[in-house]
């Protein structure tokens, strides 16, 4: 089948490119770099340079294929610490633009990257922005099928934890203690995308995607052991404290409350609700694994 990408080459696209060209699709990946043309390339996909800003572009790109695959990320609209970016109002933007040219190539068959808690307005936080590119998408007549993968956090976000660990021997956050909570690593992302592909197309469909569930102190514990620091603790601050420190450091006024709020939720448990009446068959990559990750990440890290 012609497959078409959006999202490039990132910590899923790269893997859901070889996984795809192995199993015998014609791969066309969509990048706003054309430094990234060359790689892409080299995985046997081709290489489609634009923007997805751009609506007559992605219908160009859009038209013929069989199946395409829209993802949306933070990166793709500015800096974190870019305090004029609307990145709900950006992000929520090409979700129409995905929805324009998805309706003007004639595409039936699409898989839409998109999160936990994306069935929801309330209480998400930054998240939003999934919940309206969401909502732009089922808009669309009832014979385009859309399948709706919802990853929960991804491992790759505790990397960001390592500054503070390195500064203050600890992590810091608005929640924590022994409740567990479900991680993924793009790689059984990719796998589950992937394996959608092949699958029947019909109607709208919902899809979780989780590698783990653990707990806050189970974390601390798994990533102080990796990196040498078996007492290393994870420590639980106020919203108003983590808040205060974010805007300190210059963070953007929207994320910060953003993030603030959807680890909030991550606390109470309301950020799952809909994960756990939908539960998946968790992944391959355990917490374990993405230690070892993180230990060769941290320990190259310089701050």
């Amino acid at each position: 089948m012609k497959v078409v990408l959006t999202g490039s080459l990132g910590n899923i696209g790269e893997p859901l490119v070889k996984e795809l060209v192995e199993n015998g699709h014609e791969v066309s990946v969509i990048s706003s770099r054309a430094s990234r043309a060359t790689e892409i390339e080299a995985l046997g996909a081709q290489a489609l340079i634009g923007k997805m800003q751009d609506v007559a572009f992605l219908t160009w790109a859009f038209t013929g294929a069989d199946v395409v695959y829209l993802m949306e990320t933070m990166e793709a609209v500015g800096d974190m610490f870019d305090t004029a970016v609307d990145f709900n109002g950006a992000i929520s933007q090409i979700g129409e633009h995905y929805k324009q040219a998805v309706a003007a190539s004639g595409v039936k068959n699409v898989i839409h990257l998109s999160s936990i808690s994306a069935h929801t307005n309330k209480g998400n936080g930054i998240l939003l922005f999934h919940y309206n590119v969401e909502q732009s998408l089922r808009s669309l007549p009832e014979e385009v099928n859309i399948k709706f993968i919802r990853p929960v956090g991804f491992y790759t976000n505790l990397l960001s934890f390592i500054r503070n660990i390195k500064s203050k021997g600890l992590i810091t956050s608005n929640y924590g203690g022994d409740q567990k909570e479900p991680w993924v690593s793009p790689l059984d992302i990719a796998s589950v995308i992937a394996e959608e592909v092949d699958l029947p197309f019909e109607g709208r469909t919902v899809r979780y995607v989780a590698s783990d569930e653990v707990s806050p102190n189970e974390i601390a514990h798994a990533l102080g052991r990796a990196i040498g620091l078996p007492n290393l603790k994870w420590e639980v601050i106020s919203d108003e404290t983590l808040l205060r420190h974010w805007l300190g450091i210059g963070f953007n006024a929207q994320v910060a409350n953003g993030f603030v709020e959807m680890q909030a939720s991550q606390g109470t448990g309301q950020l799952y609700e809909d994960y756990y009446r939908n539960k998946p068959v968790l992944g391959k990559v355990k917490l374990e694994d993405f230690a070892q990750e993180f230990a060769k990440a941290y320990n190259v890290a310089e701050f």
